[in-house]
C-alpha cells in the first residue's frame, strides 16, 4: 500500500472514528435519564441497564454509520486541503479519481459494516430488547408508584402512598389510600397503615397491606354504608397502561423480524409495510457509498474553513438525505408513491449529485466552486464589515502589567475556546433537532401540521436542548483547545514565558463561570415557558389534545397539610373553575398522625361563598368513624365546614412538569408535597 493512501487513510478514518463516537453519544443523550432513574429507583439491575444500552446501540448505528463515513470524508479531505496537500497531491499526478477510490475502501467497509447491523444484529437486538422491556414491565411495576401522588393506571383503581421505601425484592410502603372507582358515584375505599408490595407476571402487582379498614356506600342511598377492619389481606393491582419503556426505535414488533419473515409477508395484509421495513434495511447502508460521492469533491474543495467548514457540510448533507429518506418513506406508506421509489429516490439523487460533483472537480467546472465558496463568502464578509466598522490605526499598546486582565493571551485562548465552543454546541444541538424533526415527520404528515407549527415546536425545543448541551459543549471545547495547544507546543511557549497553567486557564473559568450564571437565568427566566409551550405544540402534532388526564370527569388531590392537623382527599366529579362550584365531592378525613378515614363527607354541589371566607355544601351528609365504627350521621341540606380552609385558587393549580417550573415555584411545589 502506497504511503499516501495510508497516509489519506488515516486522516480520514480517524475523524471518521471520533465523528461517529460523538453522533452516537448525542443521539444517546435522550435515553439517559430514562437510564439513570430505573437504576437509582433499583427498578433495574445495573445489568440490565448496559444490556438496555448494548441493544440501544445497533439501532443508532444505522443512522451513525453513513454520518460516521461522511464526516470522516470531509474532514479528513477538508484538513488537507486547508493545509495545501491536496493541491500538493494533485500537482504531483493524483487525479479525483484516485482519492474516490482510497476513500472508497472506507465507505465499502462502512457499508459492509451497516449492512450487517441492519440486516442482522439490529434485528437481533430489538427481539432481545422487546424481551427484556416485557421483563422489566412486570418487574417494575410496583417501582414505579412515587409518593404523595395519585395514580389512575391501574385497572379500576386509584392509588395514593404516603411513603415508598424499596426492598430486597418487594417494595415497602407506608399510608396507603385505595379507591375502587368501578361505580365512580359510590367508590369503595381501603386503607392501611403500611403494605408490602411484590410485583406478579403480567403486568400485576400483589399488595399485603396491614391494619387497615374497607369502607363503602351504595349511590343515592347514603343510609346504606358499611365499614370492616382487617389485621392482613392480599390485594392484586392490574396496571391498565404502564409507561413506555422501550427506547430507541424498537416500538413495533416488525422492527424484530428477520429478513425472511419481512419477506414472507410483503404478499399478505399490510404487505407494503413490510416491504418498506425490509427496503430500508437495505437503503440505509448504501448511504455510505452514495455520501461518499458527494463528501469527496466537496471536501477536496474545502481549501478554506477546515474542520469546521466539514462539520457545517455534515449537518447540511444529513439533513437533505434523511429528510429526503423520511419524506420518501411517508409517501410510500400511504401509497403515493411505489415502494422502491420512496425508500431509495435520497440514495439516487445523492448519487447523481456525487458524480455530478465528481465530473466538475476533474473538469475544473465552476458549479463546485461556488457551491464550495459560499461558506467562505460569508466568512470573508462578516471579515469585512468588521474591518470597515473601525478604522485601521496603528497604536502602541502600554506593556501591561503581570497579572492583570484580560492580556492579550487571554483573549487568544478565549476566542479558539469560544470558536470550539460555538461549533460544538450548534453541531450538537441540530443533530438533536434533526432526529427529532424524522421522529414526528410520519405525525407531521399523517395529521397534516403545518410547517409553522412545527417550526414554532422545534424553536421552542431548543432552549432545552441548548440548556442541557452547553455543559458537554464547554468539556469538549477546553478538551480541544488545550489539546491542540498541547500538540503545537503552544502551552509549552507560554511557560517558557512565566506563564503558569493556572493563568492560562482563567480566560476559560471566566467565561465558564458567566455560562454557568447565564444558564441559571436562562433556567429561571424562559425555559420554563418555552418547555410548556413546545410540550404544548408537541400535542398538537402527534395529534392529542393541549392537556391530557386518565380520567377527565374525575379529579382527585390531597389537601393543604398543618402540622398536628387532620389531612384530607378531595374527591369531585365536576369543578367549575368559573364559578367556584364542585358536582358530587367527597372528602377524607384522616386521623392525625395516623391513616386511618376518621370522618367522610359528601355533597351534591359545594360553592365558595367569598362573604362568608368559606365553602357551602348541599344535599349531603357527614359520617363520622372510630376504627370500624361509625360514630355519628348526619344528612344535611346545607352545612358548612369551618376547618376546610383550602381556597378556590387551591384546587385551580397548574398541571405542570418539574421541567416547567422556575426556581421558586420548583420550592413552592415542594414545599407543598
Amino acid at each position: 500500500m502506497r504511503i499516501l493512501t495510508r497516509y489519506i487513510l488515516n486522516e480520514v478514518l480517524s475523524h471518521a472514528a471520533i465523528g461517529g463516537a460523538i453522533f452516537t453519544f448525542v443521539l444517546f443523550i435522550r435515553y439517559l435519564p430514562h437510564l439513570l432513574e430505573m437504576i437509582v429507583r433499583n427498578s433495574a439491575s445495573l445489568g440490565s441497564v448496559l444490556t438496555i444500552v448494548l441493544m440501544t446501540l445497533p439501532d443508532m448505528f444505522t443512522v451513525t454509520i453513513p454520518m460516521a463515513v461522511l464526516v470522516g470524508i470531509l474532514l479528513g479531505l477538508s484538513r488537507l486541503a486547508a493545509d495545501s496537500e491536496i493541491t500538493a497531491m494533485r500537482a504531483s499526478g493524483i487525479g479525483v479519481w484516485s482519492f474516490v477510490r482510497v476513500v472508497g475502501m472506507i465507505a465499502v467497509a462502512g457499508w459492509a459494516l451497516s449492512l450487517w447491523n441492519s440486516m442482522y444484529l439490529a434485528p437481533k437486538s430489538a427481539a432481545a430488547m422487546i424481551h427484556l422491556e416485557n421483563s422489566l414491565a412486570n418487574a417494575q411495576a410496583s417501582y414505579e408508584v412515587q409518593p404523595r401522588v395519585f395514580y389512575e393506571d391501574f385497572k379500576n383503581y386509584v392509588l395514593y402512598v404516603q411513603d415508598v421505601r424499596a426492598g430486597a425484592g418487594a417494595a415497602n410502603w407506608r399510608g396507603i389510600f385505595l379507591a375502587d372507582v368501578t361505580d365512580p358515584r359510590a367508590p369503595k375505599i381501603t386503607t392501611a397503615d403500611r403494605a408490602t408490595v411484590v410485583n406478579s407476571p403480567n403486568q400485576t402487582m400483589t399488595m399485603r397491606l396491614r391494619e387497615g379498614t374497607e369502607s363503602q356506600t351504595v349511590a343515592d342511598q347514603p343510609n346504606q354504608y358499611t365499614v370492616s377492619t382487617f389485621g392482613q389481606t392480599d390485594l392484586p393491582l392490574e396496571a391498565g397502561s404502564q409507561e413506555d419503556v422501550r427506547l430507541g426505535r424498537s416500538d413495533t414488533p416488525i422492527l424484530a423480524m428477520t429478513n425472511h419473515q419481512l419477506l414472507a409477508r410483503t404478499h399478505g395484509r399490510n404487505g407494503r409495510v413490510y416491504e418498506i421495513e425490509f427496503q430500508k434495511r437495505l437503503a440505509y447502508p448504501a448511504a455510505c457509498l452514495v455520501l461518499m460521492l458527494v463528501g469527496v469533491p466537496l471536501g477536496i474543495s474545502s481549501r478554506r474553513g477546515g474542520k469546521g467548514a466539514g462539520f457545517v457540510l455534515t449537518i447540511a448533507l444529513v439533513f437533505v438525505y434523511y429528510f429526503l429518506s423520511s419524506t420518501g418513506t411517508a409517501l410510500a406508506r400511504q401509497h403515493k408513491i411505489p415502494t422502491f421509489l420512496g425508500i431509495w429516490q435520497a440514495n439516487l439523487i445523492f448519487a447523481v449529485c456525487g458524480l455530478v460533483l465528481l465530473r466538475q472537480m476533474a473538469t475544473g467546472g465552476a458549479a463546485l466552486s461556488a457551491l464550495t465558496s459560499l461558506g467562505n463568502w460569508f466568512r470573508l464578509r462578516a471579515e469585512g464589515s468588521a474591518a470597515s466598522a473601525e478604522p485601521v490605526r496603528v497604536t502602541v499598546r502600554k506593556r501591561a502589567a503581570r497579572g492583570r486582565f484580560p492580556l492579550i493571551l487571554d483573549e487568544y485562548v478565549l476566542r479558539e475556546f469560544l470558536l470550539t465552543f460555538v461549533m460544538v454546541l450548534v453541531t450538537f444541538v441540530m443533530l438533536m433537532l434533526i432526529f427529532t424533526f424524522f421522529e414526528l415527520l410520519s405525525d407531521i404528515i399523517r395529521n397534516k401540521t403545518p410547517l409553522v407549527t412545527v417550526g414554532e415546536y422545534l424553536v421552542n425545543l431548543t432552549p432545552s436542548m441548548i440548556y442541557v448541551i452547553t455543559p458537554l459543549s464547554v468539556l469538549i471545547g477546553v478538551l480541544v483547545v488545550f489539546g491542540i495547544m498541547n500538540r503545537n507546543s503552544e502551552l509549552t511557549a507560554m511557560k517558557a514565558t512565566g506563564v503558569s497553567l493556572y493563568r492560562i486557564t482563567v480566560p476559560v473559568v471566566a467565561i465558564a463561570a458567566v455560562l454557568s450564571v447565564s444558564l441559571f437565568m436562562f433556567d429561571e427566566l424562559y425555559l420554563p415557558q418555552a418547555n410548556r409551550r413546545q410540550e404544548a405544540l408537541r400535542n398538537v402534532i402527534k395529534g392529542k389534545p393541549a392537556e391530557t388526564f386518565e380520567h377527565p370527569g374525575r379529579k382527585w388531590i390531597f389537601g393543604q397539610q398543618r402540622p398536628g392537623q387532620p389531612s384530607r382527599i378531595f374527591y369531585y366529579e365536576y369543578f367549575d373553575s368559573d364559578i367556584d362550584t364542585f358536582g358530587n365531592i367527597s372528602i377524607f378525613e384522616f386521623n392525625p398522625g395516623s391513616f386511618t378515614i376518621a370522618k367522610r363527607i359528601f355533597a351534591s354541589t359545594a360553592h365558595w361563598e367569598p362573604k362568608l371566607n368559606t365553602w357551602v355544601f348541599e344535599d349531603g351528609w357527614e359520617r363520622t368513624f372510630n376504627g370500624s365504627d361509625i360514630t355519628s350521621y348526619e344528612d344535611f341540606p346545607v352545612k358548612t365546614f369551618s376547618e376546610i380552609s383550602e381556597q378556590p385558587a387551591y384546587f385551580k393549580k397548574e398541571v405542570r412538569q418539574s421541567s416547567e417550573m422556575n426556581f421558586v415555584e420548583l420550592a413552592a411545589y415542594i414545599h407543598d408535597l
